[in-house]
């Protein structure tokens, strides 16, 4: 969300002729008559989705083997974690230490003034055509599994067995009754056979939904959770394999000192792509007061663990470039200047100018 400030002359210098724009820099508790803008500082949002599956033992799993002869049976109940994708967004907030103030003079052609709602500076005599980006946040998803309940297909002889164990014996061989049954009506051998093809079907789909529910009391069940977890990143300079967090088989992310986890890592290398800025340039921007705005560097962002990476992104960042201002000479009577910037970097993303007799 961002908001756009009119600025009219003579509600701020009581004048009926335009003004320069000088741009001073922000002292807390002055304002001057104008408005304070800052320019943005470029933050990593670092989204890891991950998958939990959770398994819960059958009640009968303890006699799993001995009835139905099945092997690697869940007997505890434990979840099991799996990164499955690690993704990058960059996105801007005000630079508090980059704020200034704009306050109009004479004759100026800069009256219009978009900011975001943080006070960043998204244009001048322009309305910004820039929408940020809606940034992924945390979350959890169920899984979409078909719930299949063995107790809903218990007999009453299975219900009025007096142990455990008979109950589980019990189970089994209504599992192989059902396995048979569905033999016979393949091979159209059965008492009471369907009459058509879509009754067959039926039936067929009928007795592999009881056998999936009784066996589920032996082999146990799984469930699944999708997890969205945000990490913000503001980087002011290089960053060699700092631990974002650690991840466990078993827990998940967890804390970055927690020894249950092994490390997943970022790094950030600024990449030095500006050319430095010339001495007679340099000295030039020293005699005038002018609207600032930063040209971006660019970064490397990694995010790995000791067995792979995850991803390799590079970014335009604002703190990774400069401060520059644009000249006096864009803002004058003798014409209009609209200016648009990156709400994430505070380049210039458009600039044109339109002479007054247009």
């Amino acid at each position: 969300m961002k908001r756009l400030i009119l600025l009219a002359t003579s509600a701020l210098l009581g004048l009926g002729a335009m003004a320069q724009t000088e741009v001073t820099a922000y002292k807390p508790g002055i304002t001057d008559e104008g408005i304070t803008y800052f320019l943005p500082q470029t933050r990593v949002r670092v989204v890891v989705t991950a998958t939990k599956k959770h398994h819960e033992p059958g009640e009968y799993c303890e006699y799993a083997e001995r009835f139905l002869r099945l092997k690697d049976v869940t007997l505890t109940a434990y979840d099991e974690w799996e990164i499955k994708n690690v993704k990058l967004y960059s996105f801007g907030v005000a630079d508090t230490q980059k704020a200034y103030s704009i306050k109009l003079r004479s004759k100026t052609s800069a009256p219009l003034v978009d900011l975001a709602q943080d006070g960043r500076l998204l244009a001048v005599n322009a309305k910004s055509c820039e929408k940020e980006a809606q940034l992924p946040v945390p979350s959890v998803t169920k899984g979409n599994e078909k719930v299949i309940k063995g107790e809903d297909f218990k007999t009453a002889e299975i219900l009025s067995a007096g142990s455990v164990a008979k109950m589980a014996e019990l189970t089994a061989n209504e599992i192989y009754d059902i396995r048979e049954n569905r033999g016979l009506l393949t091979k159209g051998q059965a008492d009471f056979m369907p009459k058509d093809g879509e009754q067959l079907k039926l039936m067929l789909n009928n007795l592999d939904t009881q056998e999936e529910g009784l066996l589920q009391l032996f082999r146990g069940s799984t469930t699944t959770e999708t997890h969205v977890l945000a990490f913000d990143i503001a980087p002011t300079n290089d960053v060699e394999k700092m631990v974002l967090f650690n991840f466990s088989k078993y827990l998940g992310v967890v804390d970055a000192d927690d020894p249950a986890g092994s490390p997943v890592f970022l790094s950030i290398k600024d990449l030095k792509n500006l050319p430095a800025a010339t001495a007679a340039a340099a000295d030039k921007k020293k005699e005038t007061e002018d609207l600032r705005y930063t040209v971006p560097g660019r970064a490397e962002v990694k995010v790995f663990n000791n067995d792979k990476c995850f991803v390799d992104q590079t970014f335009p960042m604002a703190q990774f470039g400069r401060v520059e201002r644009l000249g006096g000479e864009l803002f004058n009577k003798k014409s209009t200047t609209h200016v648009q910037f990156s709400p994430v970097t505070g380049g210039i993303s458009k600039i044109e100018a339109e002479s007054p007799d247009k």
